[in-house]
């Protein structure tokens, strides 16, 4: 088997776990490796080894939200773009090796990223819609197709079916969410006239809430339900928000929203102004 070569298939929403693979067209950003392994800026001080994290890493990193330091369970050796890291953010783990396919590994685009995700069904999909949403390009449509599909053992058209499926499948939550708020919405319609306005502000905000579901921005999504929620217990406080779904999309919404706004680039993971605890020497 070539080097690189895997015998895994691509996995969408499987129950368990998904696996993507990807093609990476920038090496950028190029990092640092500490002495314990793990993910440092370029700028970090001390002993330490050298990577290109490259743009799909980098995007599926940011779009994990926050999480726990990336660490290297293969560092790079004399190629600074072969590599496996492995990271966390709650229930959510990602595993990203990076590998050549073609070219002898001399351009960027020689590379390929292999994406484990493992853990609810719903986390993994919400981070593969925000890494495409991200990219702004097709990551499964490679530079050498036939090489590609040689080496990860699958098709394109498979590639792309798994990527999609769990695009699909956030979407679907989303728009389920705002139905289940829409509905809520039109319960309280007409019972008094004193909350219409506010009711007609919970309808922009679902408005909102679609349009920026046509433009695959998940963040804007959740930010425009929290306004027609606030708007919604607002109009009738004694709703106690009266369905199970709603009272989960009440507390994902805030979760989420504090989840977005701790997102940070990969260029700027573990600077010098945040304090570093390496878990690997707590016991």
């Amino acid at each position: 088997m070539k080097e690189g070569a895997t015998l895994k298939k691509p996995l969408g929403c499987d129950p368990n776990r998904s696996l993507l693979f990807a093609q990476v067209v920038s090496g950028e950003p190029e990092m640092r490796i500490d002495e314990g392994d793990y993910l440092r800026n370029i700028g970090w001080q001390g002993k330490t080894g050298t990577v290109f994290l490259g743009d799909i890493a980098n995007v599926s990193l940011r779009s994990l939200g926050p999480h726990d330091p990336p660490k290297f369970s293969k560092r790079p050796d004399y190629d600074e773009q072969q590599w496996i890291l492995n990271s966390s953010s709650g229930e959510l783990k990602i595993s990203i090796k990076s590998a050549s396919y073609w070219g002898f590994g001399l351009w960027a685009k020689c590379f390929y990223n292999e994406i484990e995700l493992i853990g609810p069904l719903s986390l993994r999909a919400r981070c593969v819609h925000d890494i495409m949403a991200s990219l702004g390009r097709n990551p499964w449509e490679a530079t050498r197709v036939k090489k590609f599909e040689k080496i990860t053992n699958a098709s394109i058209t498979e590639h792309g079916e798994c990527w999609r499926e769990l695009t699909r499948y956030a979407r679907n939550e989303m728009e389920e969410e705002i139905l289940i708020v829409e509905n809520e919405i039109k319960s309280l319609i007409g019972t008094d006239t004193e909350i219409e306005i506010i009711l007609d502000n919970a309808k922009i905000a679902l408005e909102d809430a679609r349009a920026a579901l046509l433009d695959r921005n998940a963040p804007a999504v959740e930010r425009a339900l929290g306004r027609a929620i606030t708007a919604l217990i607002e109009a009738n406080p004694n709703t106690e928000v009266r369905s199970s779904e709603l009272e989960s999309i009440v507390t994902k919404s805030a979760v989420n929203q504090h989840r977005n706004t701790k997102q940070i680039n990969a260029s700027d993971l573990l600077n010098n102004d945040i304090d570093f605890v390496d878990l690997t020497e707590s016991e």
